[in-house]
């Protein structure tokens, strides 16, 4: 298993359209890709599990992923983290 802590850095927090770039992401992988917030986890590779955390700005919160490529998908998701979802 691998884990990153990221923090929401666009201003707009994770809405739909980061929340499809987070799942698109997720579902290139066949690792399982989580994400944590305050103590509930969800399932990266879905868009609406995404939005329903309502990850707002400088929320943190915690990626992990288990399986075959899980250091590859738990980077690609902290880069578009990283990227502020090339929102700014």
């Amino acid at each position: 298993m691998v884990e990153k802590i990221v923090t929401v850095q666009n201003r707009a927090g994770i809405h739909a359209r980061p929340a499809a770039l987070i799942a698109q992401t997720a579902n290139k992988f066949a690792s399982e890709v989580l994400i944590e917030k305050d103590s509930v986890t969800i399932n990266a590779k879905s868009i609406m599990g995404v939005i329903t955390m309502a990850a707002c700005y400088q929320t943190v919160l915690t990626v992990r992923a288990t399986g075959s490529d899980e250091e590859a998908a738990v980077a690609a998701i902290q880069a578009l983290f990283e990227n502020k979802f090339e929102e700014d």
